[in-house]
């Protein structure tokens, strides 16, 4: 049947909307990259060399070392500590001619936005208890901290309510990619809705 806005067009939409709003597109099988690793990592080192100029290589290090390795729990409690590293960067440690300092390693430029990394990215296919391809991921400076599932408007057995399942099950098969998520969006086009990992439907 033609004529029908399919889930693909719907997809299409958001990636335009959010490329019109300054995003930088990518399509997911066009990228380079380790499959198993949640985070786009090239961007990220990139993001966190560009946002913290005065420091060392080695407090970048550390900062990528505790971002990729987190105490062993919960993805809530992961989550938690991402969402403080997020918000208040990342406590670091590394030497000086033999003499250990500390520091902040910051995550993101509040103060200046542009200075921040934009990325919309679709069909970004991510490997950890089996191979998931959410529909959307946006990342700020190759942290992908928001998801958006979507489906069709144009079928009526599918809706939100089956885009939250499906978000619910990339939890349990994907959890990595959700430690460093900040909001999961679902869409129908008719109903949208946007919360964290531990929101109800």
């Amino acid at each position: 049947m033609s004529g029908l806005y399919t889930e693909a067009d719907y997809e299409n939409s958001v990636v335009e909307l959010f490329c019109n709003m300054g995003y930088t597109y990518l399509y997911g099988p066009d990228v380079e990259r380790d499959f198993n690793n949640p985070l786009y990592e090239e961007e990220l080192v990139s993001s966190l060399r560009r946002l913290n100029r005065s420091l060392p290589e080695d407090a970048i290090s550390d900062a990528l070392f505790k971002l990729k390795n987190f105490e062993n729990g919960e993805l809530v409690q992961k989550n938690a500590v991402f969402m403080d590293f997020l918000q208040n960067g990342i406590p670091v440690r590394y030497f000086v001619k033999g003499e250990e300092r500390s520091c902040i390693v910051y995550l993101v430029d509040y103060k200046n936005p542009d200075n921040n990394s934009f990325i919309v990215a679709n069909q970004w296919t991510f490997i950890e208890n089996s191979n998931k391809r959410p529909d959307i991921l946006l990342f700020v400076n190759g942290l992908p901290v928001v998801i958006v599932e979507l489906k069709s408007p144009s079928r009526e057995e599918t809706d939100a309510s089956a885009a939250y399942r499906q978000l619910r099950n990339y939890m349990k098969e994907i959890p990595s990619m959700f430690i460093y998520n900040a909001i999961c969006v679902m869409s129908d086009q008719m109903t949208s809705k946007a919360g964290t990992i531990t929101s109800g439907e």
